[in-house]
């Protein structure tokens, strides 16, 4: 029999630009140290760690949790592009529901450099080499750095299929600089307008402006996973409980549609979106909450329709209804997102978890949604994974 699976404890750091971080090991051991006090437990009852980040050698998750404890246990690093810190989530939740661990520690942290990601080993086959292939042959945009043509390629062909104004991507951004601005944790808190948003720089004429993207930033989040008879046991909080919980990576269509929305993992959110909906019993009409990846304004917007929050080619209409935000049907990025927070790669999976976790708790202060009793999580990996997760308020 499969045990139910509580988050008893998050922890999350501000996050900065780079440079004005600490190292990576004192952001990681910063975040776990608040996760276990939100807990209440001590380091030496966690029996397994997961630990995500993309930039840095081999076990920096040994060196960010060596200095809170030295206690032996497993301790897995985990590397999975921007769906890392959910993966880690991921791998923390399956170890507890199998039955292989009752207290798991899912820590996920990011030391990054200024500018557009770049490959870093470039004397061997890049893992993104057919999917650049693919954004060759759909997208004409030479100059334009290969993420910004990836998710902004995606962007255009949502325009050109629906007629999607450059404007409702202004107005996704606008929202998040909205909602961040009661987030203390958020990197950008001035709010800007969507008139704003279409003035700023702009990087890909008629495509995209770079209020449009999210900044490199530096953080780390945690989170303490536990069974059902370890919070019983313990006196564990019981009252956020991950659901369900689907992993899916790219299929066929990824390359064979034609589509940068495929490329850049619409179908990947689509299938684990519905998995967790079919797991769960539950539809997206049900969900009071969403976290999602909006790693671009653009991603965003498709991502409302890959999640089935509005239908195929409605994501426009559910921007103007206001149906994304407070007083609408469902609250996004209520943390201001990665546009506004921020996207340290190996953190943002358990940042979205600590929003969510403290949402259904009703402890979310200014960024309190009325009533949360369902929250749903989607994190994104190009290249490619993708980890949708559902919590439930018990």
């Amino acid at each position: 029999m499969m045990s139910r699976v509580y988050v008893a404890g998050v922890g999350m750091i501000p996050f900065v630009k780079p440079g004005a971080n600490e190292p990576y090991h004192v952001m990681g051991a910063t975040a776990t140290k608040l996760a276990l006090d939100d807990a209440g437990v001590d380091y030496g009852v966690i029996q397994q760690a997961y630990v995500g980040y993309v930039y840095g050698d081999s076990t920096c998750g040994q060196r960010a949790l060596y200095p809170v404890g030295m206690t032996g246990i497993p301790i897995v690093n985990v590397n999975n592009n921007c769906s890392t810190g959910s993966t880690a989530l991921f791998l923390a939740r399956q170890a507890i529901e199998s039955g292989a661990a009752d207290c798991v520690l899912a820590l996920g942290f990011e030391q990054m450099k200024p500018g557009a990601l770049g490959s870093v080993f470039t004397d061997r086959p890049s893992a993104f080499a057919d999917f650049d292939a693919a954004a060759g042959k759909l997208i004409d945009a030479p100059g334009v750095p290969l993420a910004l043509r990836y998710f902004g390629g995606a962007g255009l062909s949502h325009m050109k299929k629906y007629g999607t104004p450059l404007e409702a991507f202004a107005k996704v951004r606008a929202k998040a600089s909205r909602h961040a601005r009661n987030n203390p944790l958020a990197l950008f808190r001035k709010e800007v307008t969507a008139d704003d948003v279409m003035k700023d720089q702009v990087i890909w004429p008629g495509v995209m402006t770079r209020l449009m993207a999210c900044p490199p930033t530096c953080g780390g989040a945690a989170a303490v996973l536990v069974s059902e008879k370890f919070a019983s046991q313990h006196g564990l909080r019981q009252d956020v409980r991950i659901a369900a919980q689907a992993m899916t990576t790219d299929t066929a269509s990824t390359f064979g549609a034609g589509d940068m929305m495929q490329v850049v993992g619409y179908d990947m959110a689509r299938d684990a979106a519905k998995r967790v909906y079919e797991t769960a019993g539950i539809g997206p009409d049900d969900l009071d909450v969403v976290e999602l990846h909006d790693c671009f304004a653009q991603n965003e917007l498709i991502t409302y329709e890959a999640l089935g929050l509005c239908p195929e080619g409605g994501a426009a209409r559910f921007i103007d209804d206001g149906d994304n935000s407070y007083g609408g049907k469902i609250v996004t990025n209520p943390s201001g997102g990665l546009l506004s927070k921020g996207h340290p790669l190996g953190a943002t999976g358990l940042a979205q978890c600590y929003e969510l976790t403290r949402q259904l708790r009703g402890t979310a202060a200014a960024t309190q949604v009325d009533g949360a009793r369902l929250g749903l999580q989607h994190n994104l990996g190009l290249g490619g994974a993708c980890v949708v997760t559902l919590y439930e308020r018990a």
